[in-house]
């Protein structure tokens, strides 16, 4: 039986199981639609951002789609398709480098509990010895959050060393701290250890055997008529169109590991997908059934609601309806995704909220909205057709 329709614990049948006749999918699909549109409409006359793309799906594909707004404040911007193109920001560390590294550890070629200067010798500093490769992946290895490294310097190699040579704040394993540093750690790891560099392996083995024809680092300039711009940052010449948001990021050359892919909802929707199918899709098998529960069930219950990589409910993206299974995580930009395999359904919400500034706090209320409109929906149609079935 598939991953997404096995009997979770305490769970029910999830929905792939159960969708019932093909009437109440189509019931489903628009009142789906009816709450997406209702959600990003009422996120556009609050100003949370300029324009937004949501889709929800299940493990057979898209359930429904809509778009709001426009991808700029201009009044002669496009309006948002399920091809328009956004930066991702921190969705690069869940969609790339923990899939990455999920892939590398099903491959034996990386081990969860080896110490992180195994496969960097050079990584050395007090404590760091300890720190193992779970510890970046949940975020305890007791490194800081972040570095303003390029108010220091501009030069790609240098923000990289100091990046590198960062020491630890705390003792690994003593608490949670988001860390893009932890992941810029964790980038160098797939690096050394596939030979290859982060977008060329992402490309190699996750986006190309997906179809994800639209997801990468960089996007060529030949795409920008599509791609969502992002903030005014006067330090790089005004609106930033087609190149990553986050300054580090940008100034590593657009390629990191804790931010800096950019794609679109259709090329997500078939991420989701995937998850939801235990990790294959159309016959590409991007990780086992297995691994991809090891990297999305809770590590450390009572702890923290880290999972390898993800986050887990409860959290903003999953609103009040998900359940304990989901997983999920945010980007900076104005960007989620959802994934609840005990409901059977993801949901994706692209925006950019930092358009014009990164100041607008809207985007978190907008999220949970949007979740708990989804999952209402979806729980009220299931209770539907299981009692219709009853009768």
């Amino acid at each position: 039986m598939q991953y997404a329709c096995a009997l979770l614990a305490g769970a029910v049948l999830t929905a792939s199981c159960a969708h019932g006749p093909r009437g109440n999918r189509d019931t489903l699909q628009r009142e789906l639609a009816d709450s997406l549109r209702a959600v990003l409409d009422a996120g556009i006359a609050a100003s949370a951002f300029p324009g937004a793309y949501a889709v929800v799906g299940d493990s057979r594909g898209v359930l429904a789609e809509a778009g709001a707004g426009r991808i700029d404040w201009r009044p002669d911007a496009p309006a948002p398709d399920r091809r328009t193109i956004w930066d991702l920001a921190s969705l690069t560390k869940v969609v790339g480098t923990t899939t990455a590294l999920a892939q590398l550890v099903e491959r034996r070629q990386v081990e969860l509990d080896a110490p992180v200067e195994r496969y960097l010798p050079e990584w050395r500093g007090p404590r760091q010895d300890v720190v193992r490769v779970r510890h970046l992946l949940t975020h305890t290895s007791g490194l800081p959050s972040f570095r303003p490294y390029d108010r220091q310097t501009q030069d790609p190699d240098s923000i990289a060393r100091l990046l590198f040579l960062t020491g630890l704040e705390r003792a690994p394993g003593d608490s949670m701290v988001y860390s893009d540093i932890g992941a810029f750690v964790m980038g160098e790891i797939v690096e050394r250890v596939s030979g290859m560099t982060l977008d060329r392996y992402l490309a190699a083995n996750v986006f190309t055997p997906l179809g994800m024809l639209h997801t990468g680092f960089n996007p060529p300039d030949s795409t920008w008529h599509r791609v969502a711009p992002t903030e005014i940052d006067s330090l790089r010449g005004g609106l930033v169109l087609g190149k990553v948001h986050d300054e580090r990021a940008y100034y590593l050359g657009g390629v990191a590991a804790h931010a800096g892919l950019f794609s679109s909802a259709a090329d997500l929707a078939r991420f989701a997908t995937m998850l939801l199918r235990g990790g294959t899709l159309d016959g590409a098998r991007i990780l086992d059934a297995g691994t991809l529960r090891q990297f999305t069930e809770l590590a450390e219950p009572g702890r923290h609601n880290r999972a390898l990589g993800w986050q887990k409910a409860p959290a903003p993206w999953a609103g009040a309806g998900m359940s304990l299974h989901a997983y999920g995580h945010t980007g900076f930009t104005g960007t989620s995704i959802a994934v609840d395999p005990e409901l059977d359904m993801y949901i994706i919400l692209l925006s950019n909220r930092v358009n014009p500034t990164r100041t607008n706090p809207r985007i978190g209320a907008v999220r949970a909205r949007l979740a708990n409109a989804v999952t209402g929906t979806v729980r009220a149609r299931r209770n539907s057709t299981s009692n219709a079935g009853s009768q």
